[in-house]
C-alpha cells in the first residue's frame, strides 16, 4: 500500500502542475482582453453616432504590389473619408508602414484618399506606424494628437482604443464590418486579436519606443489648412 501511495505522489504533483500552468496560460489570455474592453467600452461606435473630432487616424492594412488598397485597407479608408465628408473629422492621418517591401503602404493610403475626393492637404502620412501601438504612441508624441476618432475594423478596435488611451490619447473607435460579407479571413483575424492583446500589455508595461523623430507639426498645419 505504501508503495503505491508513493507512485500515485509523483502523478499528483503532475497533474497539479499542468492546472496550475493551465490556469496561468488562461490568465495570461483572459486578463490582457479583460483589461482591453474595460478601456474600450462605450467606445466603440458606428460612424453615424461617432462625434466630431479634429482627427482620425486610419490604421494600415495590406497594399499589392500595384498601390491598390486590399479590401480590408480599402474598408478603411472609405469611412476614414466618409467621416471627412460628414464633417466628423478635419484631418486624416495615415499610419502604416512606408518601407518599399511594404508598397509604401503609408502613402498608397494618402493616394488612395485622393483619388476619392479627400483634400491633399487634409491627408498626414505617419510612415513609421509599424503596428497599432507604434501608431498610437507616434500619434502623441511626434503629431501632438490627444484626442482622435480610430479608423479599423471593428474587431481590432478595442486592442486600437486600449492602446492609443493607455499613451495619452482620448480616443473613440469607429469600426467598418463590411468586409466581413466576403471575406473568409475575418473570424481567424478577430480570434488572433486575443495574443494581440497580450503583446500590447506587454509593449505598454516595458514602455517599448517605436521609430521616433522630432515633434512634427504636419497636423497643426493641415488643420490650418
Amino acid at each position: 500500500m505504501a508503495r503505491a501511495t508513493r507512485r500515485r505522489l509523483p502523478v499528483l504533483r503532475v497533474f497539479a502542475l499542468i492546472v496550475c500552468l493551465a490556469a496561468l496560460g488562461v490568465g495570461v489570455i483572459a486578463g490582457p482582453a479583460l483589461w482591453t474592453r474595460w478601456m474600450s467600452r462605450d467606445r466603440i461606435l458606428t460612424s453615424v453616432h461617432a462625434p466630431t473630432r479634429d482627427v482620425a487616424i486610419i490604421y494600415g492594412a495590406e497594399v499589392y504590389p500595384s498601390g491598390k488598397p486590399s479590401p480590408y485597407l480599402r474598408a478603411r479608408l472609405d469611412l476614414g473619408a466618409a467621416l471627412f465628408r460628414a464633417g466628423r473629422v478635419r484631418v486624416l492621418i495615415v499610419s502604416g508602414d512606408n518601407a518599399v517591401s511594404h508598397n509604401r503602404e503609408a502613402t498608397s493610403m494618402k493616394n488612395y484618399l485622393v483619388s476619392v475626393g479627400v483634400p491633399e492637404a487634409r491627408i498626414v502620412e505617419d510612415a513609421f506606424g509599424l503596428d497599432t501601438y507604434d501608431t498610437c504612441v507616434r500619434a502623441h508624441d511626434v503629431f501632438g494628437v490627444t484626442s482622435a476618432l480610430l479608423v479599423s475594423q471593428r474587431y481590432h478596435l478595442p486592442r486600437a482604443v486600449a492602446t492609443c488611451r493607455a499613451v495619452g490619447v482620448d480616443a473613440i473607435g469607429v469600426g467598418d464590418v463590411t468586409v466581413r460579407r466576403t471575406s473568409k479571413r475575418w473570424e481567424g483575424f478577430a480570434r488572433r486579436e486575443l495574443a494581440a492583446n497580450v503583446k500590447m500589455v506587454g509593449d505598454l508595461l516595458t514602455r517599448r519606443s517605436p521609430v521616433l523623430e522630432l515633434p512634427s507639426d504636419a497636423v497643426a498645419v493641415a488643420l490650418r489648412s
